[in-house]
């Protein structure tokens, strides 16, 4: 059974996927200056409702999702999982792609990695308690909601500082590694993925074929929360771009750390994560090239 399935990934695999999550966050981060806060601040109302659509919104809608297609437990908390995790690390290039707000994705993906720290571990925990199934795992396993904090916080808030702080003081030095940084860190994450899945092909493709039609179903409901409350908002076309691909891409790595870190590799709840991180790329690639064809008004 899926939920008894738990899928092997090393120590030292872990530590690498922490790091590798870090330089990620790092070639966000060095795209960022105290000043760009500043700006956002005077103008908030795009921030706040993507914000709003990514962490209230998205994991109400998964929960409903769950509760109509009752998929089997470790799925499910899989799924919760995947939307309760803060935007993910390639929606700052796929907004840039589709012609949106780059500064407001960058800006959304900053925010919402400090605030995963507390947002996080509270989706989880509040949106698995209310469906039974996945309450029994999160009580099997006692997740530690400030042990979450703590691997968030080191993982992605460390790495967001260190290159906002490069960027204010080496400007010169940081125009020079970004795109290469960027490139390198994006084809790294996606090898390591690909070798993780290679790794537990057998049990990969044996689970997979359970959850691919949930995950693209999900996704499309992120995208599509995204789009709906930036609509309602009244936001410009060109935020509202942003705030589609910021709720609709997830950082499913932070997904596979916590999996792997706080839920042995359960079955269910890894394939959901790993085939998220694939998917999403996809869906956002293809959502941007349409939309790169018509130019949104600012």
């Amino acid at each position: 059974m899926i939920d008894d399935v738990a899928l092997t990934f090393s120590a030292s695999s872990l530590l690498a996927l922490n790091a590798i999550l870090a330089i990620v966050m790092f070639s966000i981060a060095i795209d960022l200056l105290p000043r760009d806060f500043k700006a956002l601040a005077r103008a908030p109302k795009p921030l706040i409702v993507g914000l709003i659509s990514q962490f209230l919104f998205l994991p109400a809608l998964t929960f409903c999702l769950v509760f109509l297609a009752a998929p089997t437990p470790s799925v499910a908390l899989g799924l919760i999982l995947v939307a309760a995790c803060p935007g993910g690390n390639i929606s700052n290039f796929i907004t840039h792609r589709a012609g949106g707000n780059s500064a407001l994705s960058v800006s959304m993906t900053a925010l919402a990695t400090v605030g995963a720290i507390f947002l996080t571990p509270l989706n989880i925990a509040f949106w698995g308690s209310l469906y039974a199934p996945t309450r029994a795992i999160l009580q099997a396993t006692q997740i530690d909601p400030v042990s979450v904090a703590i691997t968030v916080g080191f993982m992605l808030i460390l790495p967001l500082a260190l290159g906002i702080w490069l960027n204010h003081t080496k400007p010169a030095l940081t125009a020079r590694i970004r795109k290469p940084l960027q490139w390198l860190s994006m084809t790294i994450f996606v090898a390591f993925i690909l070798v993780a899945i290679g790794a537990n092909w057998a049990s990969f493709l044996s689970l997979a074929g359970v959850i691919i039609a949930l995950v693209i179903a999900h996704n499309a409901i992120a995208l599509g929360t995204g789009f709906t409350l930036a609509t309602l908002a009244g936001v410009t076309s060109y935020d509202r771009r942003a705030i589609t691909i910021e709720t609709g891409i997830q950082n499913s790595g932070l997904g596979l750390v916590l999996i792997f870190g706080f839920f042995g590799g359960l079955g269910g709840m890894a394939v959901v994560a790993a085939f998220w991180g694939i998917w999403h790329a996809i869906s956002g690639i293809a959502l941007a090239k349409y939309w790169a064809r018509t130019k949104a008004p600012r």
